[in-house]
């Protein structure tokens, strides 16, 4: 599923029209971004958790050359589901 066709999904389940649900889309994402930036954890129970994770810094091999490479430590966004919502896959 393409992000056209999330949001057409969700406005049929809305009851709204595409362009109320890309707008919804585009607020989540926006504030989930915002929050993440600001260094805030985002705990949606019965969904998941969005927090930014510091990744140290390490050697890696360049697999043509086989040279090392330093790879600088850097954040990254994460998103750990939540047992309730992991528990409807099984």
């Amino acid at each position: 599923m393409n992000k056209s066709e999330f949001i057409r999904n969700m406005a049929e389940k809305a009851g709204c029209t595409r362009a109320v649900a890309e707008a919804n889309f585009d607020a989540f994402i926006d504030t989930v971004t915002e929050a993440l930036k600001e260094g805030d954890k985002i705990q949606l129970v019965g969904f998941g958790t969005f927090e930014i994770k510091d990744v140290p810094a390490k050697t890696g091999i360049n697999p043509l050359t086989q040279e090392k490479v330093d790879i600088p430590a850097c954040k990254k966004p994460s998103l750990k589901f939540g047992n309730s919502y992991k528990e409807k896959f099984n």
